[in-house]
């Protein structure tokens, strides 16, 4: 029997069995028949399969995707599935993708004889981490929350409150992709002096003579030749393609220009500059940069290549940024707490792999 003769009900458990929405959309495209089968009453609901089994948890992503500011982060929302929503849901998705197939380099960093591909399970856990991590970053980490009211017992309770909607189990996983957000700040889009003078060397080892000139300030205007990386997520480039053209035009011709890397070589570019401070500072300007969401940290790390874009970025999301570092170890420190758990062994145990998304088999 050919396939396109399969009886109706058969199609529809072959539409219902596919595990991502552009296989849906292809099998749809096929033949006319199967087109009228997809586009039935039933043509959400088979999207929705798919786009769960794609980039799921879909509970956690409509929390995200459906959060504002009128209603308290901890209150589960419940949406009807639609086009509109799968669109978001398959761009937030692919972001969540991207840190599933990070996560492997910079879980097993230094023992990297242990690096290996994720399950579908575990890879399942590092969207729902993500997913969980932005929303608190949508939710709390904003001009709405201020270093002066940070450490207050009313927000801290709102924030811990989002928290305790998960188990402890749940939490593990999350500091464990929250430590790998942390670890792209720290090695690729904000690397400290002593990080970039040990690439250097690695990279460079003939010019061992040459003393990299680091500036001694935490925040500096950056080279004028250096352009601000282009933020995606502002109204204003969304609404003038014009103005984003013309933006690409020029951040692309710096780019090429100069190999889009730290460590290029040539006359206008002090490769010491890239260094974001010594160990100290360099802490306290990750802790702000935590502040991102897994979306805008991923751009970055694509996309802003040398200091002066980052920091043209972070300039344009307003002072409140700024000397403001992220509340969630301390909140989920708090939360910790109430629950009896011990905050250094939990953190311990999350460090050596036996609770969070890979957990390791003794």
């Amino acid at each position: 029997m050919l396939f396109e003769d399969l009886a109706t009900e058969l199609v529809s458990h072959v539409f219902f069995s596919v595990s991502s929405v552009s296989d849906v959309l292809a099998l749809s495209s096929t033949c006319r028949r199967f087109r009228n089968i997809y586009a039935s009453s039933q043509k959400l609901a088979i999207l929705e399969n798919a786009a769960d089994a794609q980039f799921g948890p879909l509970e956690d992503l409509t929390q995200l995707l459906t959060h504002n500011a009128s209603q308290p982060a901890h209150v589960l929302r419940s949406v009807p599935f639609s086009i509109a929503l799968l669109k978001q849901v398959v761009h937030t998705g692919r972001v969540a993708e991207k840190w599933c197939d990070i996560y492997p380099f910079k879980k097993w960093k230094a023992n990297y004889e242990n690096r290996r591909l994720l399950t579908t399970d575990e890879r399942y856990r590092v969207r729902r981490a993500i997913y969980r991590l932005w929303l608190y970053t949508r939710a709390f980490h904003n001009r709405n929350h201020p270093r002066e009211l940070r450490a207050t017992k009313l927000v801290i309770q709102k924030r811990a409150g989002l928290l305790h909607n998960w188990s402890t189990v749940e939490l593990a996983e999350m500091a464990d992709v929250h430590g790998v957000l942390r670890e792209v700040l720290h090695s690729n889009i904000c690397p400290s002096n002593g990080t970039i003078a040990r690439k250097f060397k690695k990279r460079y080892p003939d010019h061992g003579e040459h003393h990299l000139l680091f500036n001694i300030h935490l925040n500096y205007p950056p080279p004028a030749h250096t352009p601000p990386a282009y933020n995606p997520f502002t109204a204003q480039y969304h609404a003038s393609p014009n103005a984003l053209t013309a933006h690409f035009h020029t951040t692309s011709t710096f780019n090429s220009r100069y190999a889009s890397s730290k460590f290029s070589l040539h006359a206008h570019h002090e490769v010491g500059a890239e260094g974001w401070g010594d160990d100290i500072p360099h802490y306290y300007v990750v802790e702000d940069m935590l502040k991102l969401d897994p979306e805008q940290i991923m751009w970055l790390k694509e996309n802003a290549p040398l200091k002066g874009m980052v920091e043209g970025y972070v300039r344009s999301l307003g002072d409140w940024f700024e000397n403001n570092g992220e509340t969630w170890g301390q909140t989920l420190e708090w939360v910790l707490e109430e629950r009896g758990e011990d905050v250094g062994e939990f953190l311990e145990r999350v460090a050596e792999g036996e609770v969070g998304v890979a957990v390791s088999v003794r």
